[in-house]
């Protein structure tokens, strides 16, 4: 399967996909936001995402004990009020993909519910984000294949029947560009639990491309991913932890996504391809193998003793699996040390 975002092709045997996401890391300034998306195209992103949601579209405003988050780094925050302190305001994004566009980075967004998606469209969108907390929301997911537009899935969190829940939903409804992120949703997530080995059996299990939504602190993990087979690689972006937001604290600052973008292309033009052609860069080491060489002079018709002969290099002469046979056969003619063996000097 390949999948295709403002022409460019993401999946099996290309580059892989690079997205930076800005999430909350505006904090809460237009001109911030335009600053990290400057910052994401420099350091070679290949995209900038967006999450397109207000406090009053994710959740109400309620006090209750379950409206409360515990633990983590948003402890003791109410939902309505961390998602008013994250939310990107929608009157923004207009300018916001004006100016990606202006900059030639790709620009696309989470949408959090239906609204979201009629803003996105009207943006003209060019691909969709699925988040890990809504990939239960089987009406949403309808409602965003239904676009016919590329979608990637986060599946962090997700039992295998509501991946495949997942997956059904947005194929039935029109999506044919399907890319499933495996994910951990763990805000940073341990690295002894990312789990890497699950993103190709998700491809497989669900014939989808495969891409990992990195939550670990660095890129290390997002590299190693690619040398699994990770087509897409999701990770959040500021321009300076320092700053404090929402999303600081397990986010790249522009060098390091600079480092990902980069060690993640080499790790990829490392993959190959399974076969045992030599390699053309082994090609002239070749006569640096150990073959079969005279070590002795030795006479036309004497017999060959182990004394005459060794396993060295360079490799012009025979290969070392002959070097018994050769033993007691005897020379054609006069030969000098440091000749190569070759069977036109041998006696058969």
């Amino acid at each position: 399967m390949i999948c295709e975002i403002n022409g460019r092709k993401i999946g099996k045997g290309f580059p892989p996909y690079i997205i930076a996401e800005l999430s909350a890391n505006h904090n809460g300034s237009l001109e911030r936001a335009l600053e990290t998306i400057r910052s994401a195209y420099e350091s070679g992103a290949h995209a900038i995402k967006m999450q397109t949601y207000t406090a009053d579209t994710m959740t109400i405003d309620c006090d209750r004990e379950e409206f409360m988050v515990r633990g983590g780094l948003w402890d003791g925050y109410k939902l309505y009020d961390l998602y008013k302190w994250a939310e990107t305001p929608y009157e923004w994004h207009k300018q916001i993909f004006d100016y990606a566009r202006q900059l030639g980075i790709t620009i696309f967004s989470t949408p959090f519910d239906e609204s979201a998606v009629d803003l996105l469209e009207e943006l003209g969108a060019p691909a969709y984000k699925i988040a890990s907390f809504e990939a239960t929301d089987l009406p949403l997911i309808r409602y965003v294949a239904s676009t016919g537009k590329p979608m990637i899935m986060s599946t962090g969190m997700c039992s295998e029947e509501e991946i495949a829940e997942a997956v059904a939903t947005a194929k039935e409804a029109g999506c044919q560009q399907l890319v499933l992120l495996h994910c951990i949703s763990s805000y940073p997530a341990p690295v002894d639990q990312a789990n890497l080995l699950q993103m190709p059996v998700l491809a497989e299990r669900f014939g989808t491309i495969p891409g990992l939504s990195d939550h670990t602190l660095g890129t290390t993990v997002s590299v190693a991913a690619v040398a699994l087979g990770a087509c897409v690689i999701e990770k959040h972006f500021t321009i300076s932890r320092e700053d404090k937001g929402p999303d600081s604290e397990f986010s790249l600052e522009p060098q390091e996504l600079q480092r990902l973008c980069q060690d993640t292309h080499v790790a990829w033009s490392a993959l190959g391809k399974p076969g045992f052609e030599r390699q053309q860069a082994e090609i002239g080491n070749k006569q640096f193998r150990r073959s079969i060489y005279f070590v002795r002079d030795v006479k036309a018709g004497a017999i060959i003793t182990e004394m005459d002969i060794r396993r060295i290099r360079p490799g012009l002469g025979m290969a070392p699996k002959y070097f018994e046979r050769l033993i007691g056969k005897s020379v054609k003619c006069d030969v000098k040390c440091g000749t190569p063996t070759s069977w036109d000097l041998i006696n058969v």
